[in-house]
């Protein structure tokens, strides 16, 4: 089968929004032969569950690398990794043991959240390039302490936030970079699902393997898990972190026995004034995945796979309301939402993992890397934070050291 070119990942700029100038997150032509390399990068995957075959999935289609060792300890799981490696590969249940293999160069840990620093740890250890499925870390102190360690290496340490690479969010940026909706003060976002997030447990000793996203334990919830993804949006939109959050959650709709929140609301402060809203729901799924960018020129919308641009232009029908004559009855758009287009022939992971593979044989940082990473975890275990205290929660200037 003929391997994907990245050179397809060129914007094009027609229709209703013409832009000009716009440039892709290109990659550059990378060779399996770069600083000695003779054949594809050979990775093992930790943690083969429903993101770890996904991600199984689209490393077959890309030629620098090859999934060699599969790890899980729900045997189903590891199955279905194996089911998606090369003739040959080797399983585990025990992750310690893969990265003792010297034939691995690389590996992918997409396993529940609270082990992603032990493992990170021990893959630096046995001197592994890593893909760390998102988010980072659990706590601050991890996210910290990887970002001292990462730095201290000579090894790739990639984070698996994908939009980055995504060619939609890519002119988004830039069309904020010239300033077409002027002042941007607001960003609202959401991530919503209508499901208990729940999967059929056949031993009821697995219950918390299985569901770990129910477990405090385990995962930060509804935030680490999805919403994740658009704080590192508008952290990369903004070229910053909050400065602070507040907010509500609670487990008011699912009384099953869960820990985590089954919703959460929040407001984080960025540098000047910048306020950008997250929601994140499990019990209706109306525009699941959205964020609003509010400039004061007009408006942008990203939806999971199209974007808008609203102007801010208003015309403003005048009349009675409520007693008081001349004021403001009813506020017309200047126009319809024009659709940004652009040209993403392959999904954003897709394009992620061929950085890292890029960055493997050229030892280049990733645009997903500890940095990024780390201002994510932070402001997630902030978030939650402040949902389960109702208090606020600042930044302190520790955490950017």
């Amino acid at each position: 089968m003929k391997k994907p070119d990245r050179s397809r990942r060129k914007f094009i700029a027609t229709g209703a929004l013409a832009l000009t100038g716009l440039t892709a997150f290109g990659f550059e032509g990378i060779s399996i032969g770069d600083l000695g390399q003779t054949g594809p990068i050979r990775i093992g995957l930790i943690g083969s569950g429903s993101r770890g075959q996904g991600l199984a999935t689209l490393l077959g289609k890309i030629q620098s690398f090859e999934l060699v060792a599969c790890c899980d300890i729900i045997p189903e799981n590891l199955q279905g990794g194996m089911n998606l490696a090369v003739k040959g590969a080797r399983s585990y249940t025990d992750y310690k043991k893969l990265l003792q293999d010297q034939d691995i160069q690389a590996v992918i840990i997409a396993t529940p959240l609270y082990l992603h620093y032990p493992m990170a740890l021990d893959a630096m250890a046995a001197g592994k390039h890593m893909y760390m499925e998102k988010t980072m870390a659990y706590t601050i102190p991890q996210a910290l302490d990887l970002v001292k360690k990462v730095e201290r290496s000579n090894l790739v340490f990639q984070v698996g936030h994908q939009y980055r690479y995504y060619s939609m969010y890519l002119k988004v940026k830039e069309i904020l970079s010239k300033g077409w909706i002027g002042k941007v003060s607001h960003y609202d976002c959401q991530y919503n699902r209508n499901s208990d997030w729940r999967k059929p447990v056949s031993d009821p000793k697995m219950e918390r393997a299985i569901n770990w996203r129910m477990y405090k334990e385990y995962c930060g919830g509804v935030l680490s898990e999805l919403s994740a993804h658009e704080i590192d949006i508008v952290n990369w939109m903004e070229d910053s972190h909050p400065l602070k959050v507040a907010g509500f959650g609670g487990i008011d709709y699912w009384k099953d026995g869960r820990e985590t929140f089954d919703n959460i609301r929040l407001v984080y402060e960025y540098p000047g004034g910048v306020k950008a809203s997250v929601t994140s729901i499990l019990s209706n799924e109306y525009k699941g995945y959205s964020i609003r960018i509010l400039g004061s020129k007009g408006t942008i919308e990203i939806l999971r796979d199209q974007a808008y641009i609203y102007a801010e232009e208003t015309k403003k029908t005048l009349g009675t309301v409520d007693g008081v004559t001349g004021a403001t009855m009813e506020v017309l758009p200047g126009g319809k939402g024009q659709p940004i287009v652009f040209e993403q022939q392959l999904e954003p992971t897709t394009y992620a993992l061929q950085d890292f593979a890029e960055c493997i044989l050229k030892r280049k940082k990733p645009a997903s890397n500890v940095i990024t990473g780390r201002d994510v975890a932070i402001a997630v275990h902030m978030g939650n934070q402040a949902a389960e205290t109702e208090k606020t929660q600042y930044w302190k200037d520790e955490y950017s050291v």
